[in-house]
Formats: C-alpha cells, sequence, structure tokens
C-alpha cells in the first residue's frame, strides 16, 4: 500500500493537542513510525493590520481536522486506527464508520491543503485580513506615491492589492498598490 494523506475528525480546539499526542506516541514507538509518518494541522498565517500596526498569527482553516500521512497495510491496520481513535477529543476519520477501513482524500485534494498551508515548498501564502471597503479615504505610506491621499476604488483579496484613485496633476488616476502600503484616514 502507497502513502496516503487521511483527515481525522477531532473536538474544535483540541488540534495541537492530538498532534502533540500522536507525535509523543510516534516517538515513544507506541504507534508504528512506519505507518503513521506525518502528522499536519491545517494551519495558514494572516497578517492583520491595526492602528497601523501589522499583527502575524495563526488561523486553523479546517477548525476540528488533522490531516494524518499513513501507509496502513492491508492486515493490521484496525490496529493502528483503533489506537488513533483512542485519543482523547478524537472522533473518527472523516467519510467511515469505526468498523471500517479509512478512505484516503485524493492526491489534488492534499496537495491543495498543503499549499494552502506552506508544507509543500515554494512561496508560503499569507492571507490579509482587510478592514478596507470600497470608498474609504487612505493615505499611500510607501511606494512612488507615497504621502499621496485618495479613496479606495476596487480591492483584490486575492493578490492583497488595492486599487486607490488619486490626484496626480489636478486629475483622478487609479494606482494599485498593496495593502501594506497604505493606512486608513480618519
Amino acid at each position: 500500500m502507497a502513502k496516503s494523506w487521511y483527515i481525522l475528525h477531532t473536538y474544535v480546539g483540541y488540534e495541537s493537542k492530538i498532534k502533540r499526542t500522536l507525535d509523543t506516541l510516534l516517538a515513544e514507538k507506541k504507534l508504528d513510525s512506519s505507518i503513521v509518518t506525518d502528522v499536519k494541522v491545517p494551519e495558514e498565517e494572516v497578517v492583520e493590520i491595526k492602528d497601523g500596526k501589522k499583527r502575524s498569527r495563526k488561523n486553523k482553516f479546517l477548525p476540528g481536522y488533522v490531516m494524518l500521512e499513513m501507509d496502513l497495510p492491508d492486515l493490521g491496520w484496525k490496529d493502528t486506527c483503533s489506537q488513533v481513535r483512542r485519543i482523547q477529543g478524537v472522533t473518527g476519520f472523516v467519510g467511515t464508520n469505526p468498523s471500517e477501513r479509512p478512505r484516503p482524500i485524493s492526491n489534488d485534494e492534499a496537495k491543495n491543503l498543503l499549499l494552502r498551508c506552506g508544507q509543500i515548498k515554494g512561496e508560503k501564502p499569507v492571507r490579509m485580513k482587510m478592514s478596507y471597503n470600497v470608498g474609504d479615504a487612505v493615505k499611500v505610506t510607501e511606494g512612488p506615491f507615497a504621502t499621496f491621499n485618495g479613496k479606495i476604488e476596487k480591492i483584490d483579496a486575492e493578490k492583497n492589492k488595492l486599487t486607490v484613485v488619486v490626484q496626480i496633476f489636478g486629475r483622478d488616476t487609479p494606482v494599485e498598490v498593496d495593502v501594506m502600503q497604505v493606512e486608513k484616514v480618519i
């Protein structure tokens, strides 16, 4: 059997505790490390700008779920799965009954989840928590348009960009700036 990713359903707020418990069981050799090869709590980094200060924190984007990479054998899979299910806070594997063999998620789903939480090599995605709305008055603080004031015309949350209309030589000119380059004018 090949390695596959499985989703473990847990109580919300217990995800990190369950990951630590699984890591401890693997370190103490109470759980076979050739079967359970990796444990991940899907988290993403969120950057929030409040009062002109940038704050970064980790957010669980799948609260109540833990990802397990396992190489389940055809014989003896019940022992490993029941040992995982007995951990306090675990309700079971997603999509199966306790008496059934867990079903893995597809490789595409696993890849998307791992990309989102920055576990696959490449640029780690950072999500901005925006407190801007179309029509808000802002001041550009960085870049070639620093010190210009304007109004937000368009918000692109995917790219963390804002289109701000500023006055250049007496004409309204739309300028695309990064969210980190502006601050609200009160």
